[in-house]
């Protein structure tokens, strides 16, 4: 019976199946590979989206920022603006007020008291004055509790240290303002009377 050598076969099967096993690594390797780079093209693309859209949110806050800044200036000044409006209303309330005031001042000092100076302080009123004597300056002050206009006259000093023997004093008073306006008002200046030009009643010193 003939015998038949079967190792040339098996070696090429076996080279065969080897290079067939390199090749389907090589491709298993190479679609591996291209996946990757798909995958890393395709998360490079989500990443820069992403990053756009960050880009677009972030100038979407900052002109939000700017925009909030400008209201609040808007704000700021509208404030401003209602205060100043208030004030100069408050003012044209009190513009009469003064005019009843002073003509309050000249019907509150007696005869004999001769006023040099009248300087207002928001509310409050420095009287400086000359007097024939501390019965007059009582007078003046009893005159102020009892009128409609001025209120808690306070003597803070006499002296004689007037002209022709009268006493020299100073008397403080505060305005009685209107009941609408419940919030003091403060004077565009402070009047004060002249030495030359003062209020005066009664005998001259």
């Amino acid at each position: 019976m003939p015998r038949i050598n079967l190792l040339p076969w098996r070696d090429e099967q076996r080279k065969e199946r080897k290079v067939q096993f390199l090749i389907a690594l090589g491709g298993a390797t190479l679609t591996a590979l291209l996946l990757a780079f798909l995958g890393y093209l395709m998360f490079s693309s989500m990443i820069d989206g992403q990053q756009r859209r960050n880009d677009r949110l972030r100038a979407e806050i900052k002109s939000l920022d700017k925009q909030i800044e400008e209201i609040n200036s808007l704000e700021t000044a509208k404030q401003h603006f209602i205060a100043r409006m208030d004030i100069i209303e408050k003012l044209q309330r009190s513009r009469p007020e003064i005019v009843h005031v002073f003509d309050e001042i000249v019907k509150t000092v007696p005869d004999g008291i001769y006023l040099t100076g009248i300087k207002q302080t928001d509310q409050k009123f420095k009287f400086d004055g000359e007097a024939q004597s501390a019965t007059r300056v009582s007078a003046f002050m009893r005159n102020i509790d009892s009128s409609e206009w001025l209120t808690k006259p306070e003597l803070q000093g006499i002296a004689a240290e007037g002209t022709g023997g009268n006493s020299s004093f100073t008397v403080f008073a505060d305005e009685v303002t209107s009941a609408a306006d419940s919030t003091p008002v403060a004077a565009p200046s402070p009047r004060t009377g002249a030495k030359n030009g003062g209020v005066r009643r009664g005998v001259a010193p």
